[in-house]
């Protein structure tokens, strides 16, 4: 019960709602992140990683037209899996805005899942301008795989996307973030250059890229704030990650998935361990 309060406590507070003492937009100090996305739905849900439209139109609106954000680098938008609302709903936005985004695909989904893209969507995006890159190819935890699984996950993975989109893939999300030195090298020898994970820093050893993983429940006052140095947003996001992969490694994944699958109000599937 420890534990699981403990968890809750760290899940709720990740995203969280600020207080009205809050920093002006005028004050802010904007530096460069890069944020992740999972699933876009017209309508709210207690699933914390999905993101309605109208909240997506709206952190594309505060980081994208506010000048008190443009004045540094602009965000990365990525989106991890390769769901439908990908193209139904994040590219007329994002189109919208004039703003491209990366599109991190889980290979063998793609045209065989329900609620994924195919490939024609798929080419809609790298038409419009948009980054593709590989999410696996079964979302499988990589550190977790053999040497043969290791393989289909990252080189297989690579080589069935650019067959099927006539174009060089060479940017890698790692499922659930999780990678370790044996991932890095594996990474690299399949032909990856760019690497990105789910941790919340600007700057990771090895060249990985971390990324803000953005929750429903996440105002623009605090988007906002993880752009300014000086609020210590970020910094208190990256501590609540440690902890959570201080978590992971106690619990071990399959209990920790159960946990969170709870804490995020998303029945135990298949996919939980991968996706936690």
């Amino acid at each position: 019960m420890a534990l699981y309060l403990l968890l809750t406590v760290m899940e709720r507070e990740s995203g969280i709602r600020m207080r009205s003492s809050d920093l002006s937009a005028s004050e802010l100090q904007p530096r460069r992140l890069h944020l992740l996305y999972h699933e876009l739905r017209e309508s709210e849900s207690e699933y914390s990683y999905i993101v309605t439209t109208q909240q997506f139109a709206g952190h594309l609106a505060l980081l994208c037209a506010d000048e008190s954000v443009q004045a540094g680098p602009r965000p990365e938008f990525t989106f991890d899996d390769g769901h439908i609302s990908d193209f139904e709903h994040a590219l007329p936005l994002l189109s919208e805005q004039r703003v491209k985004a990366s599109f991190f695909i889980t290979a063998g989904w793609t045209g065989s899942r329900t609620g994924y893209m195919g490939w024609s969507e798929l080419r809609a995006l790298q038409e419009a301008g948009h980054s593709i890159g590989a999410h696996g190819w079964s979302h499988a935890l990589l550190p977790h795989c053999s040497d043969v699984e290791l393989d289909q996950e990252l080189r297989v993975a690579r080589l069935v996307l650019e067959d099927r989109l006539g174009s060089a893939i060479d940017s890698m999300s790692f499922p659930g973030g999780r990678y370790d030195k044996r991932v890095l090298k594996a990474c690299h020898q399949a032909g990856y250059t760019r690497l990105y994970t789910s941790e919340p820093r600007t700057h990771l050893s090895g060249g990985v890229i971390g990324r803000v993983n953005v929750r429903g429940s996440m105002t623009n006052t605090y988007l906002q704030k993880l752009f300014d140095e000086r609020s210590g947003a970020l910094t208190s996001l990256e501590r609540q990650y440690v902890l959570k992969a201080f978590l992971q490694k106690l619990l071990g994944d399959r209990f920790y998935a159960s946990l969170w699958s709870m804490i995020n109000r998303k029945q135990p599937d298949a996919d939980a361990v991968s996706k936690a």
